[in-house]
């Protein structure tokens, strides 16, 4: 058997390729311009001043990452990288410029200023551009088959294909045993049978087989053996939940049983004191921060309310906290009066109770800032799951046993579900952004940490939100 599988690039190879290649496709540009096109003399690479280099794919790779030059959604879409790698380019300069001590004296001759801009713009928009035509292409598609029940294959594509678009579902192997009758599924996705499994793989150029089925009946001794065949072969074979928390970034809690704890283990940071004690200490500095930038925007704030609002400026509410405990969450008061007259719902797009003001409140998430008197207090984390109403939680945790799996960590300001996934306004999207939250307790770190700051900064920039 020959394992003639294309080559294929994993999410995380992606990121460092894309990341890798900015730096040298704009060193590589600057080069160009100064030693033959142009008389510039700006930014040149030598021993003395090698920080310059350093510090220039530092701000490429920061700035691109809030202006999501390593989504790849963004990445492999030709309009959206034009418009990030425009931001990024324009921004980088920018503040490249703004920093003389870390980088060149600003120059007298101010069209070297625009050789340096056009530059790393021209540079990065000719290697994003070969990407998406090249690097993005079907040729690099990963190609995988699955063995599932009959049953869960409409969801388990969609799970896959809708977050990567590189991934595709060839087709798959019907594990249920009384389930072998034709079915409308077998009409988008190719039924393979249960003899021609390694024939299948070989044939197509398979790179992966993913097992989703947890009734281990249907693996029978012949699909078995194929599977240990493909192996010995050099053919990836994996577990669907594991596959799926590598793609989306989530946990699947509809596909793990109860006793969670065997599949995903919490992160060892959450009982890391060094790590809790230098992230109790950024919070505090975070949250005085907070505090000054919310009383210099208060008069303006005040004034908003008083047009557009016409009452209370503040309001307070009970959330569920770190352990269960309720605590009252403070924040400008951006619906109505007497909003919930009829009781608690859950708030939607386009909500008729939001007031104009409102709105804008929520779309630049100045609405959240005097929540870092929460934070200041020890109510709430930076970073975390966001809070939610103690009517809404007793709601959510009967249909879903894992949902109280949220509170072994305090609530934050914004956290996973936030940056990754739009307001929701359904148990369906509560479902969603539990996933994420759990990802989040599984491997909350540092640089998990310092990623979602940057993704926090990306969605107020955009101006996501509700």
């Amino acid at each position: 058997m020959v394992n003639n599988k294309k080559i294929h690039f994993e999410i995380s190879e992606r990121k460092i390729l894309l990341r890798i290649f900015d730096i040298i496709f704009v060193l590589l540009g600057l080069y160009i311009v100064g030693d033959i096109f142009f008389n510039f003399v700006y930014f040149n690479i030598s021993t003395t001043n090698f920080y310059w280099v350093i510090v220039l794919g530092l701000y490429i790779n920061i700035i691109g990452t809030v202006f999501e030059m390593y989504n790849l959604q963004v990445a492999s879409n030709q309009f959206q990288v034009i418009k990030s790698t425009i931001l990024t380019a324009s921004t980088t300069v920018l503040i490249y410029l703004l920093t003389p001590i870390y980088t060149p004296v600003l120059p007298s001759n101010r069209v070297q200023i625009l050789y340096f801009f056009l530059a790393i713009l021209l540079s990065l928009l000719i290697w994003r551009l070969i990407y998406v035509h090249f690097l993005a292409s079907s040729r690099f598609i990963k190609k995988v088959i699955l063995i599932c029940d009959r049953d869960q294959v409409e969801e388990l594509v969609t799970g896959l294909e809708s977050v990567d678009p590189h991934y595709k579902v060839m087709g798959y192997v019907n594990s249920d045993s009384m389930g072998n009758a034709a079915s409308e599924v077998d009409e988008f996705i190719h039924h393979i049978d249960i003899d021609g499994v390694e024939r299948f793989v070989t044939e197509n150029s398979i790179s992966e087989v993913v097992i989703a089925s947890q009734k281990t009946d249907g693996i029978t001794v012949n699909l078995y053996n194929q599977l240990i065949h493909l192996l010995e072969h050099g053919f990836i074979i994996r577990e669907y939940t594991q596959v799926y928390e590598n793609i989306t970034q989530r946990i699947p809690v509809q596909y793990v049983a109860r006793d969670f704890y065997r599949y995903f283990p919490f992160s060892r940071s959450n009982q890391n004191h060094l790590y809790l004690l230098v992230v109790r200490i950024l919070e505090i500095l975070i949250s005085l921060v907070g505090i000054a930038m919310t009383l210099v925007l208060f008069p303006f704030i005040l004034l908003g309310n008083l047009l557009g609002n016409r009452g209370k400026l503040f309001y307070t509410q009970e959330r569920v906290g770190k352990n269960g405990e309720v605590f009252k969450i403070l924040k400008f008061r951006t619906m109505v009066k007497n909003a919930e007259k009829d009781g608690a719902v859950f708030t939607t797009i386009n909500d008729s109770r939001i007031t104009a003001f409102g709105k804008f409140l929520r779309k630049a998430r100045i609405d959240e800032f005097p929540q870092f008197i929460n934070i200041l207090k020890g109510d709430m984390a930076v970073i975390g799951p966001r809070p939610e109403r103690p009517v809404f939680v007793a709601e959510i945790a009967e249909k879903m046993p894992f949902y109280e799996t949220r509170h072994v960590i305090k609530p934050g300001l914004t956290g996973w579900a936030q940056v990754n996934y739009s307001y929701g306004d359904s148990i369906d999207d509560s479902l969603i952004k539990l996933q994420y939250d759990l990802y989040y307790i599984k491997h909350r770190s540092i640089f998990l940490d310092i990623n979602i700051v940057f993704k926090t900064f990306s969605t107020i920039l955009f101006y996501r939100g509700q």
